[in-house]
């Protein structure tokens, strides 16, 4: 499968358009505001043309075996992690080898970044904990979450364990939640299997969803707010649901429909809590 047939990581850079042929509206937006001010800048003599990326590297590589490194070069430069990587990295899943040449204005910033300069710029990680568990909650498997973010999967499962990471990771994975939240899993490249092993985990774990954070996005980087658990929550929506579909004579999609939650929300719920078995059966009988 090449990248012209994929969906693209992200689209907060020029290779959404040029690489995965996107066409979102602000995506050729975005690239064609690129190349007009390239084609006036052209036009005024002023257009510097792109320059070997070689010396970045090279100061890439030094910074990283002084400890400093692509998280600490990204929010000291204003960069994306993926961009820092891109001078250092291959990746051959995408068929892209590392970047060969750069602007001179991206230069740079990477270069003027030393040993001595460079912000770590921590921040608390439950906020980005909280995303990441609630995109495993809608089936997104921790893989295609980190492939989006522009981060590793090992990284990934690294920062669930973390108590505060760079800030760039945090924006990193706080825009990976925005475009993931409203997006169906199976229609984007994962597999029924590896949604459920997904949800799965996270009922296991009993991690709040994108929807229970919907109306509470004021308190999702609060280290001080604690979410009700979810197996608590569980068994009030089995418990209305149960009601509405004994006493409304709803059926279990209704049901779902009057709660505000997804059918298979209330399927699991009333799996975890039968409170009623002839209610239970006979919803299955009509829902079958």
């Amino acid at each position: 499968m090449t990248t012209a047939t994929r969906e693209a990581p992200n689209h907060r850079s020029f290779t959404c358009y040029t690489d995965y042929k996107c066409r979102r509206p602000d995506c050729v937006t975005r690239y064609n505001e690129r190349n007009n001010a390239r084609r006036q800048a052209q036009k005024n003599g002023t257009w510097d043309r792109l320059i070997d990326a070689a010396p970045v590297r090279e100061h890439l590589l030094h910074l990283q075996a002084n400890q400093v490194g692509p998280g600490a070069v990204a929010y000291t430069t204003g960069l994306s992690i993926q961009t820092i990587l891109e001078f250092t990295q291959t990746r051959p899943n995408k068929g892209r080898g590392r970047r060969q040449r750069t602007s001179p204005e991206m230069a740079a910033k990477i270069l003027a970044v030393t040993v001595d300069n460079h912000q770590r710029g921590r921040v608390p990680a439950i906020g980005t904990v909280r995303r990441i568990q609630a995109l495993v909650a809608a089936g997104w498997p921790l893989r295609q979450i980190a492939e989006h973010a522009g981060l590793s999967s090992a990284n990934a499962s690294e920062l669930l364990r973390r108590t505060t990471i760079f800030a760039a990771t945090a924006k990193a994975i706080a825009a990976t939640y925005e475009d993931l939240k409203g997006k169906r899993p199976l229609r984007n490249g994962v597999d029924k299997g590896q949604a459920k092993r997904a949800r799965n985990w996270a009922a296991r774990n009993r991690w709040a969803t994108c929807t229970y954070w919907t109306e509470r996005m004021d308190v999702i980087d609060d280290p001080d707010f604690i979410p009700e658990d979810t197996k608590l929550r569980a068994e009030i929506i089995a418990e209305e649901a149960h009601w509405l579909m004994s006493v409304g004579g709803l059926d279990r999609d209704q049901a779902a429909a009057r709660l505000g939650v997804a059918r298979f929300t209330v399927d699991r719920a009333l799996r975890e809590h039968p409170q009623d078995q002839a209610v239970n059966a006979s919803q299955q009988a009509l829902a079958a």
